[in-house]
């Protein structure tokens, strides 16, 4: 699979409330810098599996609107914004943040991210 195949497919809705399905995409030896709102996050595969459980339990559903995806050989620059529904309101799409990544491929899947978030 390309690599814009498979950036594409990542941020397809609702992957990121799929643990299995997000763990697919991820290279064992994934390493993810994450600049947030709490400082510099390191994050590992178990980490960000972790991450979509949490989703998967707040949210019913949850899409990404990419605006932008530069792809460099093994390498892709992705822009985009995340919005979830609640269950709560089903109806009402929340935009939870705005990103940026730099992700780098190894062996068909995600194997280094450089992330930076900032919240709507």
């Amino acid at each position: 699979m390309s690599v814009r195949k498979l950036i594409q497919e990542f941020y397809k809705p609702d992957i990121l409330l799929d643990p299995s399905a997000v763990a697919s995409f991820l290279h064992d030896d994934l390493l993810v810098e994450w600049n947030s709102t709490k400082g510099l996050v390191q994050l590992k595969k178990a980490d960000i599996v972790a991450i979509s459980e949490e989703l998967q339990r707040a949210y019913v559903r949850s899409k990404t609107k990419l605006t932008h995806l530069v792809v460099d050989g093994d390498t892709a620059a992705v822009r985009y914004s995340h919005y979830v529904k609640t269950i709560e309101n089903p109806r009402e799409d929340i935009l939870l943040a705005h990103f940026f990544v730099i992700w780098e491929v190894k062996d068909g899947q995600l194997y280094r991210g450089y992330q930076m978030s900032q919240l709507p």
